[in-house]
């Protein structure tokens, strides 16, 4: 697996270089940059792109969020795990609207980060760090219900759901912050039948995000 590091200090992208170094795993960094100005320079000249890129937040010229807005759908195959000392909550839900695809603190273990990498390049979950993930619930909950599209009737009271006890059951897992293997493992399911699932929970709530489905079925009171 390819992985980009952008960090606008220089002992800080050697210092996450050598603690990955300390994990046995099949990833290559393609290249540092750093800053937001830099990075998208060296995603347009560069012959491999990376699967996943390890962005900061705070950095001049353009900051991490900044940076993710304008890559994200310039490079829809790439996924962004932000890797930051801020656990703010505004930067978190900026962050997470920006397109970000996970959250971790720099504190964390080299293990956690490797899992992290390998879980959001498999569409597996969006990891953050737990006191995150606890912030970033509590931001969902409060957002007012997403409107429904022409044509969908995903506004319906609870009587009405459109999911299935089992959907509802693997979003319940995903709320938590579960990945899809432990979500297949508590359900006695195939990791290819929880991502399944997703598709059709998208599909039916006519979203492309597991965010949004969250914020409506928690809305509704479906799960």
């Amino acid at each position: 697996m390819l992985i980009a590091v952008v960090d606008d200090k220089t002992y800080l992208r050697r210092s996450l270089r050598d603690k990955l170094s300390t994990v046995e795993s099949d990833i290559r960094i393609v290249f540092e940059a750093a800053d937001g100005t830099e990075f998208l320079k060296k995603m347009r000249s560069v012959k491999e792109k990376p699967d996943v890129v390890l962005m900061d937040i705070e950095m001049n010229e353009l900051n991490g969020i900044e940076t993710v807005l304008v890559a994200a759908p310039l490079y829809p195959s790439v996924k962004f795990l932000m890797l930051t000392v801020f656990d703010d909550d505004e930067r978190i839900f900026n962050a997470i609207k920006a397109g970000a695809h996970g959250y971790l603190l720099k504190e964390e273990s080299a293990q956690t980060i490797l899992d992290a990498i390998f879980q959001v390049h498999q569409d597996e979950g969006a990891p953050m760090s737990p006191g995150i993930a606890r912030k970033a619930w509590k931001w969902l909950t409060s957002l007012p219900a997403t409107p429904a599209k022409e044509g969908s009737d995903q506004a319906g009271d609870a009587n009405d759901s459109l999911l299935s006890d089992r959907e509802k059951e693997i979003l319940r897992c995903n709320m938590e912050g579960k990945e899809y293997a432990q979500i297949a493992e508590e359900l006695f399911l195939s990791r290819h039948t929880v991502r399944q699932h997703m598709k059709n929970i998208y599909k039916k709530l006519h979203v492309s995000s597991k965010v949004e489905a969250l914020q409506i079925s928690l809305k509704n009171k479906w799960i």
